[in-house]
């Protein structure tokens, strides 16, 4: 064993150059992973620290006791309790102060009249409390608010905004209110709570315009006296709290916001980078696989020696497997390295564009630095894991062979074994997808539609190298027909060679075919279910903006140009014992603004008492008109509802639909997420929507659009995600990148006797270069159609398995344009890593090459 080691170490000082690119491959992959990691951990520990700070002098919270929960939502909607449990509060033994904790939406307006934030993180605002302890702003500049109509704002949401103190500007509740800015707040020291807006007001103009009845907030800050525990005051509280009111302590409530962001936005922003970094790191499996095969290959008469001379299968192996070990850690070390430098890179970059990276330094775990280490071994192993056996079965005879032929291509056992696969997965994925559909089912079959590509490579690199290649032989001559007979030498370097790049093209086909799908399901949505010319609407996505006021739909409906005008409000309710999200409007001139497909029963006696419903939820809960649903509200209060209509289509009008009259009762922040309209007859649009803008401009200037305008601001979200995925996904295609060039530079020292003997024949330095370039572009071709074929069709996959798992109904869409671009892109990465091997093949001289054995 250590003659083996003392064997590979020689021949990695002496072949250095040979795993440049797995060295490479394994450190950007370990890279990614370990800057995920610690990118991961770094966001718990400063949300962590963020909400702790902001319950810091918070012992305990007083809340209504009941709540409910939403399909898709993790953070409930809560009662509000009476502002009159403060003074119950304050007489309880061990209590030092209390006060009331009001909040609600409340956006600002910037001095170029837009608003501020919305994109993403909330938009608050609450009642200023005195109490610098139980308030987790402080004053930085001005004063508090004292009389009605003036704020605080947090310096963060000014700066962003162009305000100062002294300014007036428009608050959006969502009923636009005016107030003075008399005081800038800063949280913990920064300019703002990550990039979230917070405007304090006074305690009644909180009331009046955060809440739906004065005397209520969303709870209770309370602090506790000198030598009493948070535990002991929740207990002391506990006997004087009326039924549905709890009290829970300050770090409960710290570890439940922090819950929050970790279940909702933390999970699936690390999910999703931990996937990216398991696709960088496939891709870069191919390409170590790749190197190790080709340097095994150009090794088989120096092992085969090494067996002659009485080297064991085992040591030979051994050896193999002791170079990837010693590249594997090498790799992976400086990639952990690079990891924490790419978190904190992000960290910097992160809050520039808005996104909510809370402040404080990087936090690096040991799982952080030991999972990516393991990983990156474990992957470079593995890679190696074949060519290493391989290496160890050369035989001592091989020792007196010239050359060896690859036959991978022609193997019929790969053949039928690939040829089998993909009927599996024809089969799996077709059963997932159209008769029982299962996202799980469609995944499998995915999965084993990659793996019969992997298997059916080297079988269909053949042919797939003669049809792309074909055109060479009369546009390059001479120079394309030797680039084409290079590239259908080795089937099996080949397809592992364009195995990389594959996968990249495949899996960003796969997200633009169903970011297309997303945004094409989008716009049949629109097309489909809204009738009206105009919609007023909030921000698409995030948690921010404010929302619209109920009485914009009213006001715009008054108009002599508008014939119908509607909004949609929120609510929410236990339906038969299930969390619900309730659509809030006027159900007449809804079926008038949206199409509701086949309508059962009526939607114009809803009443107080009334409700419609979908088919598809009417199905669920076993309902047909006249039947009785059981509706329990946040505030406790149940009723008994009547199924008047059951109607088709939801996407736009939801699965619950009452009047306001019905929800008013139980209502908190009341606000419309969008207003639909209709213009009477002879209106034209450009007359209508300046009649619309007009009304808009009185209640905060909200925007304005057509449907068509609508539909694509409703996708502009996909627009935001494709942009971070190929992002993300440039990382495996430059690994991909590495892969060829390495692949490339190692079959140019494999042949180069050869390069030598068509340099002596006559051809030029030129003519060499365009010969590994072009044999680098039809590698690059083959890996990018490959990609192509599987991306489309997994796009198609989970278009429709999505369609099958959920009541809306997907559209499926190829964008031509979009793949024509990945193609492009895909063809100029080839070349792009044919130029280095190519410069070095047209430097070699030509009688050292001829010598060379």
């Amino acid at each position: 064993m250590n003659a083996a080691l003392r064997l590979s170490l020689s021949s990695l000082r002496g072949h250095g150059r040979r795993f440049a690119g797995t060295f490479f491959a394994v450190f950007l992959g370990v890279a990614f992973l370990a800057g995920t990691l610690v990118m991961g951990d770094t966001l718990r520990a400063g949300f962590d620290t963020m909400f702790g700070d902001a319950t810091k002098g918070t012992d305990a919270v007083v809340r209504s006791a009941g709540v409910i929960t939403t399909p898709g939502e993790s953070q409930g909607v809560r009662a509000p309790v009476g502002t009159d449990l403060v003074r119950t509060i304050e007489h309880v033994p061990g209590v030092a102060a209390a006060a009331p904790d009001i909040q609600g939406a409340g956006q600002l307006v910037g001095s170029d009249r837009k608003p501020v934030g919305g994109q993403g993180p909330p938009t608050l605002a609450g009642n200023w409390i005195d109490d610098p302890k139980l308030n987790a702003y402080r004053l930085a500049e001005g004063r508090a608010p004292s009389e009605s109509g003036e704020v605080v704002v947090n310096r963060g949401a000014a700066e962003k905004g162009h305000l100062k103190i002294g300014d007036t500007t428009v608050l959006r509740t969502p009923d636009p209110v005016r107030v003075t800015i008399v005081g800038l707040a800063t949280f913990g020291g920064e300019d703002g709570m990550a990039q979230v807006t917070f405007t304090g007001m006074t305690q009644a103009d909180a009331e009046k315009y955060l809440t739906a009845r004065p005397g209520e907030a969303a709870g209770i800050r309370v602090r506790a006296g000198p030598g009493v525990g948070q535990d002991e005051l929740v207990s002391a509280l506990a006997p004087v709290l009326p039924k549905g009111v709890e009290a829970i302590t300050g770090q409960e409530s710290a570890r439940e916001n922090t819950d929050m962001i970790s279940s909702q936005f933390l999970t699936l922003f690390t999910t999703l980078l931990l996937v990216f970094s398991g696709i960088a790191l496939l891709v870069a499996t191919f390409s170590i696989h790749n190197t190790f095969a080709i340097v095994v290959a150009q090794r088989t008469r120096e092992n085969a020696l090494l067996r002659a001379l009485g080297a064991s299968r085992r040591q030979v192996t051994a050896s193999t497997l002791a170079e990837a070990s010693v590249v594997a850690v090498a790799a992976s070390a400086v990639g952990i390295a690079g990891g924490i430098g790419i978190a904190a890179g992000l960290q910097a970059l992160f809050p520039a564009i808005g996104f909510p990276f809370p402040e404080g330094g990087l936090v690096i775990s040991g799982l952080s630095m030991l999972l990516p280490l393991g990983v990156g071994v474990v992957v470079c192993l593995g890679s190696a894991l074949l060519p290493a056996v391989r290496a160890g079965r050369t035989a001592p005879l091989a020792a007196l062979r010239e050359t060896a032929v690859d036959e991978s291509g022609a193997s019929r056992v790969r053949a039928t074994a690939g040829g089998g696969l993909v009927a599996l997965a024809v089969g799996v994925t077709l059963t997932g997808v159209l008769l029982t559909p299962s996202l799980w089912l469609a995944g499998l079959g995915a999965v084993l539609a990659l793996a019969a590509f992997v298997v059916l490579g080297p079988v269909a690199s053949s042919a797939a190298v003669r049809v792309l290649g074909a055109p060479l032989d009369r546009l390059r001559g001479v120079t394309g027909g030797l680039a084409r007979r290079n590239a259908l030498r080795s089937p099996r370097r080949t397809a592992a060679t364009a195995g990389a790049l594959m996968i990249g093209v495949a899996v960003v086909s796969l997200f633009t075919v169903f970011g297309a799908s997303l945004k094409a399901t989008m716009d049949q949505t629109v097309s489909r279910s809204f009738a009206g010319d105009v919609a007023v609407s909030t921000p698409s996505f995030g948690a921010g903006g404010s929302g619209l006021s109920p009485k914009l739909a009213p006001a715009l409906a008054r108009q002599p140009a508008v014939e119908y005008a509607v909004g949609l409000g929120k609510g929410v309710a236990e339906v038969n014992g299930q969390g619900r999200a309730l659509t809030v409007t006027d159900p007449v001139t809804l079926g008038k603004v949206f199409d509701l497909g086949r309508i059962q029963g009526s939607l114009n006696g809803l009443g107080t008492d009334g409700i419609a419903i979908t088919r598809t939820e009417a199905d669920k809960q076993h309902l047909v008109t006249g039947d009785t649903a059981r509706l329990a509200f946040t505030d406790g209060q149940k009723a008994d509802f009547t199924v008047r209509a059951v109607y088709g289509r939801s996407e736009l009008a939801g699965d619950y639909v009452i009047t306001r009259a019905a929800w008013a009762p139980h209502r908190t922040q009341d606000a419309d997420t969008v207003v639909a309209v209709s213009f009477e007859d002879g209106v034209s649009p450009a007359e209508g929507k300046a009649a619309v803008e007009t009304v808009a401009e009185r209640y905060g200037n909200p925007e304005v659009q057509t449907r068509d305008e609508y539909a694509r601001s409703s996708a502009a979200g996909i627009d935001m995600m494709l942009t971070l995925v190929y992002a993300l996904l440039a990382l495996a295609v430059l690994i991909a990148l590495l892969g060829i060039a390495n692949t490339l530079t190692l079959a140019v020292h494999e042949r180069t006797r050869e390069l030598g003997l068509l340099r002596a024949v006559g051809q030029t330095r030129a003519q060499l270069r365009a010969m590994v370039r072009w044999e680098s572009v039809l590698v690059a071709a083959f890996g990018t159609a490959g990609g192509l074929a599987l991306g489309a069709f997994l796009g198609w996959v989970l278009v429709e398995a999505s369609d099958g798992a959920s009541d809306s109904a997907f559209a499926f869409a190829v964008p031509p344009l979009r793949l024509a671009v990945v193609a492009l892109v895909g063809l100029a990465a080839g070349a792009l890593a044919g130029l280095r091997p190519a410069r070095r093949a047209a430097r070699l001289d030509v009688l050292r090459a001829i010598a060379t054995e």
